[in-house]
């Protein structure tokens, strides 16, 4: 009577509820698999029938009707005849093999890489990543084991540190430049994929894609490295110089009263800079030659009257009286 009294499965099959769900045991409690009972395996799932903690049979997608010639192994292990009708118990395993996408991985500190220009650079970087599972033997005897339910969160943050991990080998040996790296996004995907699909095939996963979507510095490096572009921008300092005092001409120009004087104060000193500066980037220069007198004569020019010059506030030299800047420092005159 206990054998009549037992509940037999007809029909053995799993639908997803969400995305979350890697791996999922059909409830079995007291009840028993009744021969030529169907097993339907969707699109995107295997499952894996497990005996006495011994993996039996795996099942690809399909209906399959559960005999002596669809179980050959758990045939095998239960020690049955060719023509089994008994009921049997066994664990069933459903695992889903759809592509997870969309998987978020970053490294939460710095890493350091060794640059062939800059030589050790911390650096950060983020993108996304898919996978799937591959082999669900696998699978089963290293991760997953005999839980009811195994999500993707549950994995989530070894396959992080995985990549974290190799992602400063596969960068170092890149051999490419730090400021060169953001070119070359596409091709330091490849390498990862290259280094991280054999250690995803140890825990029975396939790495479908890798994505890097962006790589920074730290902050305080990265101001550094804006200072290192600016100066590069800037180029010829003369010419910079000179397109700097050129913007203040029009500022000086609407100031009038009592601010002209400040202002013509600091163009002043700063024309005065630009032509020191200007001065000391220039090759060194033989005496220059006598200039003519007022009719070729050949003697040196003519002074100004006395009267009508000045001396420059700032560099002492005469000057003509009417003068409001030194021709020769710029300064500001009253």
């Amino acid at each position: 009577m206990s054998f009549f009294s037992k509940q037999f499965i007809d029909v053995i099959e799993w639908t997803e509820a969400g995305d979350s769900v890697l791996a999922w045991r059909f409830p079995m409690e007291d009840h028993e698999i009744q021969t030529g009972a169907r097993l339907t395996v969707r699109d995107s799932q295997m499952a894996l029938f497990v005996n006495e903690g011994q993996i039996a049979d795996v099942f690809a997608p399909g209906l399959h009707t559960l005999s002596t010639h669809t179980l050959p192994l758990l045939t095998n292990l239960l020690n049955w005849d060719k023509a089994f009708k008994s009921p049997f118990k066994s664990d069933v395993y459903f695992y889903s093999s759809r592509l997870r996408i969309d998987q978020k991985w970053g490294t939460p500190n710095p890493i350091t890489i060794r640059d062939r220009e800059f030589g050790a650079v911390r650096m950060r970087a983020f993108g996304i990543y898919a996978y799937r599972i591959a082999d669900a033997r696998v699978f089963y005897q290293k991760v997953s084991g005999s839980r009811g339910v195994y999500l993707v969160g549950d994995l989530e943050g070894q396959l992080r540190n995985t990549i974290v991990g190799r992602m400063t080998d596969a960068f170092g040996n890149a051999n490419v430049n730090f400021i060169d790296m953001a070119g070359s996004q596409a091709q330091l995907s490849q390498t990862m994929v290259t280094a991280l699909r054999p250690v995803f095939a140890e825990l029975g996963l396939w790495l479908e894609g890798f994505v890097v979507e962006n790589i920074s510095l730290p902050e305080e490096l990265q101001k550094m490295l804006d200072q290192r572009i600016g100066m590069n921008m800037i180029g010829d300092m003369n010419r910079y110089t000179q397109f700097q005092v050129a913007q203040s001409l029009p500022i000086a120009a609407a100031n009038e009263g009592g601010g002209a004087a400040g202002i013509g104060a600091g163009l002043g000193a700063g024309m005065a800079m630009a032509q020191q500066m200007m001065n000391a980037m220039k090759p060194a220069a033989g005496p220059e030659p006598a200039q003519p007198g007022p009719q070729g004569s050949g003697g040196p020019a003519t002074p100004p009257p006395a009267g009508a010059t000045k001396f420059c506030l700032n560099c002492g030299k005469p000057i003509p009286k009417p003068a409001r800047f030194c021709p020769e420092c710029g300064g500001a005159q009253q």
